[in-house]
């Protein structure tokens, strides 16, 4: 295991800043989720770790020594990608073995060594078959299967989930999650996909052109957003924004509700909701409708569970509350997390 560190690091393509100055650093055997939109800098940070990439400024730093100048195979990382880059003319059994065959390593002990990391992940049945044999699931447990025969120090995985279908995925997702936690090993993990995020992370770092956002456990980036690019990347539906005189005030959809499900002690600020459109999603419904005063005619979501059991019907109107402690406020200019106000 080794603690991973970015230190100050920039990476100029041209005029280009993809990365532009990020400082982080994993805690050792954790797993740690790189999040952002597509073009973000995630996976630019990531190539830079693995060594694929120069940082234009900056250290990297792996267990404590700066890896700068060190190749990809010096540095005790292993990488998965989105494509999971097996070898199409070779057996499963010597996709895994590749890397070691790589590293003189003799034949006997890549054949145990193969056979655990294949045991690993429960694809014992597969080392005769070739890649196109297999289904996607499949081929992306082969492809950890490879990366942890070299017992890294790090796994860095890009995107490795997103071939797959929803339901595996989710499947996949569990099964990812609880091979890191067997074997302890600090893996930093690139998605755009906020529940992938949020279910696998120990920590997630969220980064937005270049420039890390917030950093911190899944529900406290969640719950308290350090700015409104988190606040309205996490969460779906996103995070309800409107504003108010140099504020933006934010609240998540699912903390908009009809006044009478709130507990009559809490502190309440109450809205009129005029309702537009009623979505049913099986589990609940999402209540699309403009706010009355004093946020008039701003657009906003409200997401209630299945157990609410009201009748609404678009074009009325309705007193819907938010607690004043899941209120959320926003400089207008900056974006940034500010002191609550008075409404």
């Amino acid at each position: 295991m080794a603690i991973v560190e970015a230190r100050n690091i920039r990476k100029y393509f041209g005029e280009v800043r993809a990365v532009d100055g990020v400082n982080l650093a994993t805690r050792e055997g954790e797993f740690l989720v790189l999040l952002g939109p597509s073009g973000c800098g995630k996976t630019t940070l990531l190539r830079m770790i693995a060594g694929l990439e120069k940082p234009s400024a900056g250290e990297i730093v792996i267990g404590a020594q700066v890896v700068n100048s060190l190749p990809p195979r010096a540095r005790k990382i292993a990488m998965v990608f989105q494509s999971y880059a097996l070898y199409p003319h070779m057996r499963v059994f010597n996709n895994i073995a590749f890397p070691l065959k790589a590293q003189g390593v003799p034949k006997k002990a890549r054949k145990e060594k193969v056979e655990w990391a294949a045991a690993m992940f429960g694809i014992e049945r597969l080392l005769d078959r070739k890649p196109r044999e297999l289904s996607g699931g499949e081929r992306q447990r082969v492809a950890l299967a490879r990366a942890l025969v070299r017992e890294p120090d790090v796994f860095l995985l890009d995107e490795p989930l997103s071939n797959l279908d929803a339901k595996l995925r989710t499947a996949a997702r569990y099964e990812l999650q609880q091979f890191q936690k067997r074997i302890g090993t600090t893996t930093i993990y690139v998605t755009h996909d906020q529940v992938e995020a949020m279910g696998l992370g120990d920590r997630i770092a969220v980064m937005n052109e270049g420039k890390l956002r917030q950093m911190g456990m899944p529900q406290e980036v969640y719950d308290e957003p350090a700015d409104t690019f988190v606040a309205s990347f996490l969460g779906s539906p996103p995070m309800n924004m409107v504003e108010r005189n140099n504020d933006i005030v934010g609240f998540r959809p699912e903390h908009l509700l009809p006044t009478e499900v709130h507990g009559t002690s809490e502190h309440l600020v109450t809205f009129q909701f005029h309702l537009s459109r009623v979505e049913h999603l099986g589990a609940g419904r999402l209540l699309y409708g403009l706010l009355g005063a004093p946020f008039a005619d701003q657009k906003v979501i409200a997401n209630l569970a299945s157990n609410v059991m009201i009748v609404f019907q678009p074009g009325m109107s309705y007193t819907f509350a938010v607690k004043t402690a899941n209120l959320k406020f926003f400089d207008r200019a900056t974006g940034l997390r500010i002191e609550p106000r008075p409404l």
